[in-house]
């Protein structure tokens, strides 16, 4: 019996992974890893297989890998703002770690999940590829950190350890703990305003297209290993039509109030600044968060439908709803 190790399980990618794959390949042991523990009843009651532990540990990665055959590594530390030591340890050195202990255990397979926030320039950009010149400077410490940890992950490949990158972009759907739920909380507290225009044309990706994702890279041909590849719905959208689209079906007005691009930056800035002169915590706007709300980002998916014959099977639209529906069911 094969075994495929899922890190990052305790998370929102990381946990619909491992659910999705305990209860569709029966032919495999499937096993979900994360330093939190509050989801194991979760997970037990699902079926689910769940160790937990912290990929700093050499000693851990080696115990986890023992006979695994696939690994899809799903943990990060996603944040637009902190200290960079501590994305180093979680993003690139915790990386390194499970490709040393996958090669030493005869792991097969390394699917990395990376991000497409390295693309990002406060600039408008319209399908993106994976071989585009990227920023000279990244956007911020998470972006650079998965840029080295997806350079490692791919460097790493030969015919015997075939490691692929997978790049989705914002990713919705049930269980979403962090884009769709902020954006309610900033709406909640009265925070929430178009920025600039609002005609932003984004691409978003949901949990199950990305799940489709890691299906085809378990069963991609021997040439589509050792690459990245973009993965979206394959159908940008206007960012804040979904937007009210969601507070609509949640029975809340949609947002129609404006605020200028250039005032918003300007205020991000500042709050920044303040943030590193008092090395405080995260500012409540970031220019990176407001060039997500404000320009607008699309990537050409092409590579990945052509060598890893991924093709969406959930609409944008669907992605919401899903979202919707289980957020329902959370609120007391």
């Amino acid at each position: 019996m094969q075994k495929i190790v899922i890190t990052g399980a305790s998370g929102f990618l990381g946990g619909r992974l491992l659910k999705h794959l305990t209860h569709r390949m029966m032919a495999q042991r499937v096993v979900g890893t994360g330093r939190r523990t509050e989801r194991v009843a979760e997970f037990e009651r699902e079926g689910c297989c769940y160790e937990a532990g912290d990929l700093l540990s050499v000693d851990f990665c080696e115990t986890l890998l023992a006979e695994a055959d696939t690994v899809v590594h799903c943990a990060a530390l996603s944040a637009p703002w902190g200290k960079r030591e501590e994305f180093v340890k979680a993003n690139v050195v915790a990386t390194k770690n499970l490709l040393k202990a996958a090669q030493k255990k005869g792991v097969k397979k390394f699917v990395f999940i990376s991000t497409p926030s390295i693309y990002f320039n406060a600039r408008h950009r319209f399908n993106v590829s994976e071989s585009d010149p990227l920023p000279t400077r990244m956007v911020n410490e998470y972006a650079l950190t998965k840029w080295e940890a997806e350079q490692e992950v791919l460097s790493q490949y030969s015919t015997c350890f075939q490691t692929i990158a997978l790049r989705p972009r914002a990713i919705i759907g049930a269980e979403d703990t962090v884009i769709f739920p902020r954006l309610l909380r900033a709406y909640e507290s009265g925070r929430l305003k178009i920025i600039g225009n609002g005609q932003n044309i984004v691409d978003l990706t949901t949990v199950r297209n990305v799940i489709e994702a890691v299906n085809c890279a378990f069963n991609a041909p021997a040439e589509a290993w050792g690459q990245a590849y973009n993965i979206t719905n394959g159908e940008p959208v206007n960012l804040w039509e979904e937007i009210n689209f969601l507070l609509k079906e949640l029975g809340l007005t949609p947002v129609t109030k404006r605020i200028p691009l250039a005032i918003a930056d300007a205020v991000a800035r500042l709050m920044e600044v303040k943030a590193q002169l008092t090395r405080g915590t995260e500012p409540t706007l970031t220019r990176y968060g407001i060039g997500v709300l404000a320009k607008s980002l699309t990537m050409d998916i092409s590579k990945a439908q052509t060598l890893l014959n991924y093709h969406p099977v959930q609409t944008t639209r669907e992605g919401i709803i899903e979202f919707i529906e289980w957020y329902q069911t959370q609120q007391p």
